[in-house]
């Protein structure tokens, strides 16, 4: 019952902060911390009581049913996967609250209220499989992210809202229309009607149904991830929203689009998959340029770190798809240390913000000698961005490229030209606002000076600091817990890729069956 209690207490916490600021002001906040402790607790009690070795797939599982008549059950279970997913929203909303603790003046009771339920949603989604229930937490979570970029959002949040909502939805009903098809060509093929996807990865399918099936599900993920052309809710997003809400979005929103891929498209179609990869993975390496080339030309700086992220998430889609170990082993760390490192950034940027009343580096410059704090802080995570070795970002990427490499080496080439740009922009960024001669119009409000992080911004920001450390120096312990779930998803596919090469070894090789002998780096 672990699991549906964590999303139950976050549901109910946001109720109480809506409920307790009305009766005292500034309640709210500490029903929300109290709500992400717990949640924190019920998850560090899930770790102490997994067995990761054991033949069980999931550490935990609950299983009840919903819509018997449907076949539609409340099925959660966790896995390795799913737990550094579960702690990655679980920190990283720890963090959002902990550093705009006092950013939020006006209907803080319904702003907690949404920022616990979108991430009550997005424990939903990693961990429902039951596809009915996987897409009514995908909805749960879009709605109250809406709400915070609308009402709480800065100049042109209504037209920054309005547009998260169109690509998101207009994605959501696609994957609805193929969750659907799927559960039907199932019940035509078996006689019986389930959402359960188990049941539903023995699912007989035609190569045309399975083809348009799999690109419903890929439109739909694609575009929460977010890739190119699919991404461009994703800069007025983060530049609209509060700085919590672009935390929640880069830390967290965006990796269950990645998540969705590795847990759902890749088994359930695996024949698809494989004739698609060729296209993702293409879709991604020009998603790590055309990202760090927007993220270059920005003056706005959340705008710049918006695009790096579209630069970074196309690095979790090619490995996705290069569909070895390695290469996916690479992505899900580029998820881990993407979300710590763009949060840090995404924070540093409301607390710039918040100081100065500007995004634009253009008004900056100097600031080092004014805040040396933030300024040092925001010189690690820069780095960090731009896949320093020895921090968790540069082990991603090196084994995302390193998987790919085998895989098609042209493609790894054009992709490993994001980590030029990423540099370029990274430090480009510190220049223009951190160093130099200072180009800000001082003001009344501003002749006691400029107040640097507080204790409790640096101590938030540390923590992150040192788990990129880790994560650079240490990361085999998340190579470990996400090793069973990965080998799983991609079971399917190397059964199918097993099977293409055994029908083709008395064939001669020819260009019809080259890539399907190729894929993978193997000789035809």
């Amino acid at each position: 019952m672990t699991l549906a209690a964590i999303i139950a207490v976050l549901f109910l916490g946001g109720v109480a902060a809506w409920l307790v600021e009305r009766y005292r002001p500034g309640a709210s906040r500490w029903a929300t911390l109290a709500s992400l402790v717990v949640s924190l607790v019920l998850l560090a009690q899930l770790w102490a009581s997994a067995t990761p070795g054991s033949a069980h797939h999931w550490w935990q599982s609950l299983e009840v049913a919903w819509i018997p008549r449907f076949g539609i059950s409340f099925f959660l279970a966790v896995d390795g996967l799913g737990f550094l997913m579960l702690a990655l929203t679980l920190f990283m909303g720890l963090f959002g609250l902990v550093m705009t603790w006092s950013d939020i003046r006006f209907r803080r009771g319904f702003f907690y209220f949404n920022y616990l339920w979108t991430l009550a949603g997005v424990v939903g989604v990693f961990t429902a499989l039951d596809l009915f229930l996987f897409f009514f937490f995908w909805e749960v979570m879009l709605i109250p992210m809406l709400m915070l970029i609308a009402v709480w959002g800065h100049e042109e949040r209504t037209f920054a809202a309005i547009k998260f909502f169109i690509f998101t939805q207009a994605s959501s009903l696609l994957m609805l229309i193929a969750i659907v098809a799927l559960v039907y060509i199932h019940f035509n093929a078996s006689g019986q009607v389930t959402f359960n996807y188990l049941e539903l990865l023995d699912a007989q399918l035609s190569p045309v149904s399975a083809w348009w099936l799999m690109l419903g599900f890929f439109v739909a993920f694609a575009v929460k991830l977010p890739a190119v052309p699919l991404h461009t809710w994703l800069p007025d997003a983060h530049t609209q929203a509060p700085t919590a809400g672009s935390i929640l979005l880069a830390a967290i929103l965006l990796k269950t689009g990645a998540y969705g891929l590795l847990r759902f498209t890749l088994p359930l179609f695996p024949d698809a998959s494989i004739q698609f990869a060729p296209v993702a993975m293409a879709i991604g390496a020009i998603s790590v340029v055309y990202g760090a080339i927007l993220a270059f030309a920005q003056r706005d700086m959340k705008r710049l770190v918006a695009y790096s992220s579209v630069s970074h998430m196309g690095f979790v889609l090619l490995g996705l798809y290069a569909l070895n170990t390695v290469a996916i082993q690479g992505a899900v760390m580029q998820m881990v240390a993407h979300g710590l490192s763009t949060a840090a950034l995404f924070a540093i940027v409301g607390a710039l913000q918040h100081r100065l009343h500007t995004r634009n580096m253009e008004q900056m410059g100097g600031l080092w000698t004014e805040l040396p704090r933030l300024s040092a802080i925001a010189l690690f995570f820069a780095v960090a961005s731009l896949g320093l070795p020895g921090l968790g970002n540069f082990v991603a990427e090196f084994l995302v490229l390193l998987g790919s490499f085998g895989v098609d080496h042209w493609i790894t080439a054009f992709a490993a030209l994001g980590m030029v740009g990423a540099a370029l922009y990274a430090l480009a960024m510190m220049q223009r606002a951190f160093f130099g001669e200072s180009r800000r119009t001082t003001t009344a409000a501003d002749q006691k000076g400029l107040v640097d992080l507080d204790l409790r911004e640096t101590l938030a920001m540390l923590v992150l600091a040192a788990f990129l450390v880790f994560l650079g120096l240490r990361p085999q312990p998340v190579f470990d817990t996400a090793a069973p779930a990965i080998a799983r998803s991609l079971a399917p596919v190397t059964a199918v890729e097993a099977a293409v090469t055994s029908n083709s070894t008395d064939r001669p090789t020819t260009a019809a069956n080259w890539p399907a002998a190729t894929h993978r780096g193997e000789t035809p």
